[in-house]
């Protein structure tokens, strides 16, 4: 299953390394990553699009836990399936 996490992050060093490692400690395969400042306070809007097989409850969760996380927000993304070529 594929899922889209919409974060709001701490404008921290290593912040970015926290939230993909944590992704794949649980078990998610990062896909794609997009961010931008989030406004006048400082943080980051990021955007990862990750694979698993776990409930993505999970992963909420344990994201809310890395210090830096203000905010998260799952969204699951339909995938296309794979054309047949003949």
């Amino acid at each position: 299953m594929r899922y889209r996490l919409d974060l709001v992050l701490k404008p921290a060093e290593g912040a970015l390394t926290r939230v993909i490692g944590m992704a794949e400690r649980r078990g998610f395969t990062p896909q794609s990553i997009n961010g931008q400042p989030a406004g006048e306070d400082g943080r980051w809007r990021l955007q990862l699009v990750v694979d698993g097989q776990r409930p993505a409850e999970t992963l909420r969760l344990q994201m809310l836990k890395v210090y830096d996380c203000v905010s998260v927000e799952i969204t699951p993304v339909e995938v296309a399936p794979a054309e047949v070529v003949s």
